[in-house]
């Protein structure tokens, strides 16, 4: 139905690289394209310049945004306004970036609390702030939880506790460690999803 395409890694190439990269893509698919923007995975950072460039193709339809930066999210929403859907990538993030115009989230969260995710989403789309940041300050110790050691080991070991997957994971992913296990089945627990 569509593709997440995440900026290249290893060779961190140059705005005009970026915007040449995803250009081919869109003009060779014809799928709609999220771009996926997480510079600390990547080492590359598409700027918000980068980001208008590309919406302005009919087929990058919205982005996945993980740089962590407000700012820098919010001119994305300034540059592109209605031309691009602008997703929180970044749990922790999803409430200030739908208060500044976003549209919702990736989210990993969502995996192990789907109703209260959604319900963030929802009241912050109705402009119910009131509920969206009771929700986001309930979700917020599990997030954290959830990025204790390399996501997904994390997320892929809560739905294991809850019962919803495998207890495994691939190379170079590997078991959390112990301690790390315990602090995440505290926060489950602590959550009510145990």
């Amino acid at each position: 139905d569509g593709a997440l395409i995440i900026t290249p890694y290893y060779n961190k190439p140059t705005q005009e690289g970026l915007y040449l990269h995803y250009r081919r893509i869109a003009e060779a698919v014809d799928l709609p394209i999220m771009l996926y923007n997480i510079p600390g995975r990547t080492s590359v950072n598409m700027l918000p310049q980068t980001v208008a460039r590309l919406a302005e193709l009919p087929a990058i339809v919205s982005i996945k945004e993980g740089s962590g930066s407000i700012q820098q999210i919010d001119e994305v929403l300034q540059r592109c306004g209605d031309r691009l859907t602008v997703l929180s990538g970044d749990d922790a993030l999803t409430l200030p970036i739908m208060a500044l115009g976003g549209h919702g989230a990736v989210s990993v969260v969502a995996n192990v609390a789907p109703r209260d995710t959604a319900g963030l989403i929802t009241a912050a789309a109705k402009g119910d702030f009131s509920q969206a940041r009771a929700l986001h300050h309930r979700l917020l110790p599990l997030v954290n939880a959830l990025f204790i050691e390399t996501n997904p080991m994390p997320v892929k070991t809560a739905l294991s506790l809850m019962g919803r997957c495998a207890d495994e994971l691939r190379l170079p992913l590997c078991a959390m460690r112990p301690e790390m296990k315990e602090s995440l089945t505290g926060s489950l627990q602590r959550y009510g999803l145990l």
